[in-house]
């Protein structure tokens, strides 16, 4: 990945995630977090693995960020743009679809 991809992919990825790292930690230990998502054999959701790194990432200097810090960067800024565009109707406050999108760093409602 080249400069301008990268800084592509951290703008976009600035734009979209719109939780803090603290915010975020602390969704991501709520039942809530933990039941939203696709979980395979019983295990952690990849949106919650997914928003333990998004933190990580977001505590990274930009200097310090790897080319797999990247690769995920892009992998979220695709997750979120895809789940936004399938927004329900309705109040979406305590729905999996917002509770998914949380877990991506992603709170609609902000």
């Amino acid at each position: 990945m080249d400069d301008e991809e990268r800084e592509e992919v951290r703008e976009a990825f600035r734009e979209l995630v719109n939780m803090s790292p603290a915010g975020l930690e602390k969704w991501l230990a709520t039942d809530e977090s933990r039941g939203a998502g696709q979980h395979k054999d019983g295990g952690e959701s990849t949106g919650h693995a997914s928003g333990r790194r998004i933190v990580e990432i977001l505590r990274t200097k930009k200097g310090d960020l790897s080319d797999d810090d990247y690769r995920h960067m892009r992998t979220v800024v695709g997750y979120i743009r895809r789940h936004v565009a399938q927004r329900p109707s309705g109040d979406v406050r305590a729905t999996r679809w917002r509770h998914s999108l949380m877990n991506w760093g992603h709170d609609p409602l902000a």
